[in-house]
């Protein structure tokens, strides 16, 4: 059989069990049953697909997954989110368009401790919303502002996605952790600069009200009670890769330590809120270790029905610099319409042979893919981080407003993106810094 014919139909199948609305790891594992049962032997295929699936989650590599999760569970069932976002606030001053930088920091902030961005879009925004409807915020400014700053948690470790990308691209997950902080970092920053410019050219978008002085006292103390503990929590993340005391299961563990410490210091930690923590973790874990299974499996099929060689070899009749901008608006296509592991799943298993063969390297190519599946978090119709605005949002907001606010935040990634593609510098800076376990 050709192996175009195969392409054809894999994909259809898949996409005729996604467009059902069977869920997509029940529809990857329906998928490589059957495809394993016809290509490879009926039950002697089903066996190989067992055993490749149980090698996929079989790994030491994938023990900071579960233990992010339970660090963003943690801070979240202890409501300790909210207190620091307070803090921030009392830190903004009288800055234009405080509000929105107010949700910039806050995203950065609980993309430290959670790693999750929707979670960060529904937290800022019921927290931050009703605030500026009540100062006049513009709500293209506020909502977009939230659902871009939401997004820095796929892009700021810890990161759940990241280690899930690195897991299924095979990836250094340690080295892909590192190398996505600056990037992170200069989204940040573009937002910040947005945000403060646009407020000077247009003042009525964001009005100047008056704000009570916060003594400088106060602001230490805060500074020291809550935000030192979070710069500590961030050491023990990342700081422990960098300086080769830690391997990234190993940093995972250490900062899942002392958030479960911060919690306590906080008087936070009680027999509810680890229960939930805990019960919550295994339920995103469970899923996310199918889409693993699933996606291996996936893979396996793909490579052993000559699939992923037939599309490499047409890809390599392309010239680097027109595959990686072709791979980068085929996953910004595929992240109008669908969640992330999806495209992760369908993409990775193509790419990552040609991006070997090509030379590039893995981990900027990594930290691309991050960027553009953080894009896809904003892009209509289907961006995720749209529909939890839609939820929060406040009453009288329309589709077509969540999707305007949008659109500025979609050109600074892209900005960035273009950055990243130009000067590889900034992905492998801080790699540089790293020792060796």
């Amino acid at each position: 059989m050709e192996w175009q014919i195969t392409f054809a139909a894999i994909f259809g199948g898949l996409f005729l069990c996604m467009a059902s609305g069977m869920p997509i790891a029940l529809a990857f594992l329906l998928l490589n049953v059957i495809g394993s049962y016809l290509l490879f032997g009926g039950l002697s295929g089903l066996d190989s697909l067992v055993m490749s699936m149980f090698s996929s989650v079989n790994s030491f590599a994938l023990l900071p997954l579960p233990l992010f999760i339970l660090m963003g569970e943690l801070l979240f069932y202890s409501g300790i989110g909210p207190v620091l976002i307070d803090v921030l606030d009392k830190f903004m001053g009288r800055l234009p368009g405080r509000l929105a930088l107010l949700s910039v920091a806050g995203g950065v902030l609980l993309s430290v401790l959670t790693g999750v961005s929707m979670g960060s879009v529904a937290m800022l925004g019921n927290t931050l919303l009703p605030e500026m409807e009540k100062k006049g915020y513009k709500r293209t400014l506020g909502m977009g502002a939230i659902m871009g700053s939401g997004g820095l948690a796929i892009m700021i470790p810890p990161s759940g996605l990241a280690v899930l990308i690195g897991a299924v691209g095979q990836i250094s997950i340690g080295k892909l952790l590192i190398a996505m902080i600056v990037p992170g970092i200069i989204m940040a920053l573009f937002y910040a600069i947005y945000i403060v410019g646009r407020c000077w050219i247009q003042p009525s978008i964001a009005p100047v009200y008056e704000v009570s002085a916060v003594p400088f006292r106060e602001n230490l103390t805060n500074a020291v009670r809550y935000l030192l503990p979070v710069g500590f929590i961030i050491f023990l993340v990342t700081g422990v890769i960098i300086l080769g005391i830690a391997t990234p299961t190993e940093a995972a563990a250490t900062g899942t330590a002392g958030v479960f410490i911060l919690v306590a210091g906080y008087g936070r930690l009680n027999r509810e809120v680890v229960k939930k923590s805990v019960m919550g973790t295994l339920d995103v874990v469970g899923m996310i270790f199918l889409i693993i299974c699933g996606a291996k499996a996936f893979s396996t099929l793909l490579s052993f029905s000559a699939v992923t060689e037939g599309l490499s070899e047409n890809f390599l009749g392309l010239s680097p610099l027109m595959f990686l901008i072709m791979s980068q608006v085929v996953v910004l296509i595929m992240g109008c319409f669908l969640d992330p592991a999806s495209i992760m799943m369908i993409t990775l298993p193509i790419f990552m042979p040609v991006v070997e063969e090509l030379g590039f390297d893995a981990v900027w190519f990594g930290v691309l893919f991050l960027l553009n599946i953080e894009m896809g978090l904003l892009t209509p119709p289907f961006g995720l981080n749209l529909f939890v605005m839609r939820a929060v949002a406040p009453p009288g907001t329309t589709t077509r407003d969540i999707y305007f606010s949008a659109v500025p935040f979609l050109i600074l990634d892209a900005l960035v993106m273009a950055l990243l593609i130009s000067f590889p510098i900034i992905t492998s800076g801080l790699l540089k810094l790293m020792r060796p376990f």
